[in-house]
């Protein structure tokens, strides 16, 4: 039980410390000092996160990683239209 509180928190932890950088981009449309290298592998290694959450059928490996996911694409998507 200890270990899945740990992984709840450790989700949430690291899924919504992508929030201050999304809404940050959203507001300035500022990201020439961020690495479309950097999160672009992050985003695939958050993806194949979610696939082995899916393969192993655990609620907190999919859920962090599916938000996980939206967040970096959005920091991707917003790198390339932005520069």
């Amino acid at each position: 039980m200890k270990s899945l509180i740990i992984g709840i928190v450790a989700g949430i932890l690291c899924t919504f410390s992508f929030i201050p950088q999304v809404a940050k981009i959203i507001r300035t449309k500022h990201t020439k000092d961020l690495s479309l290298i950097t999160f672009s592998a992050l985003s695939l290694g958050v993806f194949l996160w979610l696939i082995y959450g899916l393969m192993i059928k655990e609620f907190p490996v999919i859920a962090a990683n599916a938000v996980t996911l939206i967040l970096s694409l959005t920091i991707v998507m917003m790198k390339i239209k932005h520069g």
